[in-house]
């Protein structure tokens, strides 16, 4: 199975996780804020108890000590995490490892790294959280890609299934979605929408 899915939802609570896990979905990270390390632990722990034996990969956001400790096998950071990371730690531990990036100067930063995916965003303006950033745009996509080369490219930011052949085109392997599953009004079908998307859909 590829890493990450071309469907890649993020999501906060274990109910998403049980729920996208259960309709068959590939890769699902789980982003919750503002956690002290016992709660990350607990919270990455159940999450890890509910994928596995699935198909489902779970991506941790942030705690990377949580992973290590609960014996995660992805995680993500974004650029502040990564600033206070222990990257030999995470790499020790067998951690595959995605980034965040927004600029020039942060894809340099997740480069020297040596990532194992590098995520763009906001594609698309986006209401989920405060940006400092102004939307990318479709051609940012391959311009990002003709960069990184053979890293997987995850797009993320507003992204909504009706644009998915596009993005694809633009050269993203993977699409990060968020409140295009959460705050749809019919979520399931709208994931079963993403899962029916060709293996090569461009």
């Amino acid at each position: 199975m590829p890493y990450p899915d071309r469907f890649y939802p993020v999501v906060d609570s274990l109910a998403w996780v049980e729920r996208l896990t259960k309709l068959g979905v590939g890769t699902i990270q789980l982003r919750v804020k503002e956690l002290d390390d016992s709660q990350a632990l607990q919270i990455v722990s159940d999450a890890l108890a509910i994928t596995k034996g699935t198909q489902a990969k779970l991506v941790v956001n942030d705690y990377w000590r949580a992973a290590i400790v609960a014996g995660a096998q992805y995680l993500h950071l974004g650029q502040e995490d990564l600033a206070d990371a222990d990257l030999g730690a995470i790499r020790e531990a067998g951690l595959k490892l995605g980034i965040s990036t927004h600029d020039d100067a942060e894809l340099e930063t997740a480069l020297a790294a040596k990532p194992d995916y590098v995520a763009l965003g906001p594609i698309f303006f986006t209401t989920l959280k405060s940006m400092r950033f102004e939307p990318q745009g479709i051609p940012k996509i391959t311009e990002w890609k003709q960069r990184i080369g053979t890293i997987p490219l995850v797009a993320i930011g507003g992204i909504k299934f009706e644009h998915a052949a596009e993005i694809f085109a633009a050269g993203a392997d993977s699409i990060a979605v968020v409140s295009d599953v959460t705050q749809n009004p019919d979520p399931d079908a709208r994931v079963r929408q993403w899962l029916g998307l060709p293996a090569e859909a461009a």
